[in-house]
């Protein structure tokens, strides 16, 4: 018979292994030696020992799920409760009992992670669905929807909760989503509708631009342009694609009519120019009948003058005043001389002139004497009134007496 710390072999090949219940049967060994019957025991019992080491490190260093390493361990269990093995079986047991523990506890640990996890996810989606439902009623389309677009990846990366949970909360997340979608649409679809509407009216104000182009009724055309920019501005603007060749074209029809324009105008004011230069001329020579000595001959070469005025044509508008008052200067000269030889030549005129002055000379005199009677009889006060009344009359006089000399009187 042979034995050792941890079991025996009896003599008929019988092999048991010592645990604290006992000894227990092992296995039997009938090829060999005691001692080879022991050793390979003794091997079963450390391919134990290895196993449990090996499942104690996949628990403490891996994730290994709780049921797979329950699993494991039942699974040593079974061969450690068997003890076709020698050696402590009782500690090998001590250490999947440990194990249990363990893996209770880490199960237990992974439960409130995962309740930690499963609440962080719950919140996280609630303040996602918020977000959303805020965003719904959005009016910035563009940034709104890449928010949105965000949320969804978001939402992507989060672990999912129970399944009634999860669902209720995706169900109002989607709402959200559908309701921005759903603005978002008819906004552009109004958008799209008014846009068509302004290519429409622009359209109309580039045909009767493009009718307007060949009009030569300048001032009333450009007018009108006017107005149609005005309203081409109030219109708004059609759709992205069409709006630079409505432009164009409009542009287009302008620029035919103020080109056309602005040729006739430019030739205008080269021929203004041309008049000016000549109506200068004339004013210089006007300017030489001054002063008048020959009323008829001035007339008559004011006359000439006059005629060829007329037959240049306009001048520059800013020109105008300066020209024109030059010529006018030398026709009002003219007619003062004109007037004035009038008046001399005019025998009725001044016949008028002489009775006026003898009348006035008549009444000065009367009211000469009658001061000079009132002062002689002390009357102060009716004196003072007569001679200021003759003051009055005399002043008469003497304009009366200034015009009979124009007449040569």
């Amino acid at each position: 018979m042979s034995s050792d710390p941890w079991g025996r072999v009896d003599e008929t090949g019988t092999v048991y292994v010592r645990t604290a219940d006992g000894e227990k049967v092992a296995g039997s060994w009938q090829a060999g030696s005691p001692e080879e019957a022991l050793a390979y025991f003794e091997r079963k019992y450390e391919g134990l020992v290895v196993e449990i080491g090996l499942l104690e490190r996949r628990v403490r260093t891996t994730d290994l799920s709780a049921k797979d390493a329950t699993a494991a361990i039942d699974h040593l269990r079974e061969q450690v409760d068997a003890g076709a093995a020698v050696g402590d079986l009782d500690a090998l047991s001590r250490r999947l009992d440990t194990l249990v523990t363990t893996v209770g506890e880490r199960r237990e640990q992974r439960k409130a992670d995962k309740a930690k996890q499963a609440e962080e996810s719950r919140k996280a989606k609630e303040a996602l669905v918020a977000e959303a439902e805020e965003l719904a009623a959005s009016e910035q389309w563009r940034s709104a929807g890449e928010r949105l677009r965000a949320l969804v990846d978001t939402w992507k990366g989060l672990p999912r909760l129970d399944r009634r949970t999860d669902d209720e909360l995706w169900h109002r997340f989607s709402q959200a989503r559908s309701a921005f979608s759903k603005r978002r649409k008819a906004h552009f679809a109004s958008l799209d509708a008014q846009r068509e509407e302004t290519r429409r009216r622009k359209e109309k104000l580039i045909a009767e631009a493009e009718k307007l182009s060949t009009s030569t009724d300048w001032a009333p055309t450009a007018a009108r342009y006017r107005d149609l920019m005005r309203e081409w501005k109030a219109a708004g603007r059609a759709q992205r694609d069409a709006e630079e060749d409505l432009w164009a074209r409009f542009r287009a029809a302008q620029d035919v009519f103020f080109q056309a324009r602005g040729a006739v105008f430019d030739e205008r004011d080269a021929e203004q120019r041309e008049n000016l230069t000549r109506k200068e001329e004339l004013v210089t020579e006007a300017q030489k009948l001054l002063p008048i000595t020959d009323v008829k001959a001035a007339r008559a070469a004011l006359r000439s003058i006059g005629e060829r005025w007329e037959a240049i044509g306009h001048v520059p508008r800013d020109a105008r005043a300066s020209v024109e008052g030059g010529i006018q200067a030398v026709e009002r000269a003219v007619a003062e001389a004109e007037e004035g030889e009038w008046r001399r030549t005019n025998p009725e005129a001044r016949a008028r002139a002489a009775g006026l002055t003898g009348q006035l000379q008549e009444s000065v005199d009367k009211l000469r004497r009658q001061a000079d009677q009132a002062r002689a009889a002390g009357n102060t006060a009716k004196a003072e009134k007569l001679e200021r009344e003759l003051a009055g009359r005399q002043e008469l006089l003497d304009q009366a007496l200034k015009g009979l000399r124009e007449f040569g009187g």
